[in-house]
């Protein structure tokens, strides 16, 4: 019998399927995995409806393996990707060596790099739906952070076309609270890889995040007001 917070969290990201559209008939979805609590909830989440969905979906999975994060979590990810019927592939790429003389290796950089192998890998094989683990406080943090450090009202939307690529980001996790997550995968039979990346240590978004705890004490109403507000633009106020 599932826990309450099983409840929560399947309750959760069907409300978002549905109120978003994010999966749809014949949808071929790639889940990209880092064997954190995040994308191990997305992975568990929607292969719990593969094949039991109310419309037929194709889904894969992928692992992207840079060469300077400490850790190395592909056997963890390998004992989830033995429990499914559907293909999981891992992908090594070096972004450290990408790096041009005089220039240092960042966060942003080392994201685009991992995000446009994604985005190929993606485009090569067919897809036409990428699902990311990124929850509730990642997406109103990411809001703050773009309205703070870049002076734009952007952020994460649950689902976005790209320009440049035949496929579209979705966000199951969207309405899920971080807290509920760490909950749930407690829960679960899969134990937490941590990505040790030097680079996260103290980032613009770790600032964000105490900020926003402060804001907000913690209000789970607050939060989710918060992400309302990306889709309540009131434009003759702005």
């Amino acid at each position: 019998m599932a826990s309450l917070i099983r409840k929560r969290i399947n309750k959760k990201i069907t409300k978002a399927l549905f109120d978003f559209s994010l999966i749809e008939p014949h949808d071929k979805i790639l889940v990209a995995v880092s064997g954190g609590k995040d994308s191990t909830t997305l992975l568990l989440e929607l292969a719990a409806r593969y094949g039991r969905w109310q419309v037929p979906f194709e889904m894969e999975a992928i692992y992207i393996q840079s060469d300077f994060a400490s850790g190395t979590p592909k056997d963890f990810l390998q004992t989830i990707a033995d429990k499914f019927p559907f293909p999981f592939h891992f992908l090594d790429i070096a972004v450290a060596k990408r790096v041009k003389e005089g220039f240092k290796l960042n966060c942003y950089w080392c994201s685009t790099q991992r995000r446009v192998e994604l985005l190929e890998f993606a485009t090569s094989r067919g897809f036409n739906k990428i699902a990311l683990g990124h929850h509730l406080d990642d997406i109103i943090e990411t809001l703050l952070m773009n309205m703070l450090y870049k002076g734009e009202f952007s952020g994460m939307p649950p689902r976005v076309p790209y320009e440049k690529y035949p496929v579209s980001i979705i966000r199951p996790l969207c309405y899920c609270e971080e807290e509920e997550i760490v909950k749930y995968i407690r829960e679960t039979e899969f134990a937490q890889f941590t990505c040790t990346c030097e680079f996260a240590r103290e980032s613009r978004r770790k600032t964000i995040r105490r900020e926003i705890e402060h804001l907000t004490q913690g209000s789970s109403t607050l939060k989710q007001n918060l992400f309302k507000s990306m889709r309540n633009i009131k434009m003759d106020y702005l």
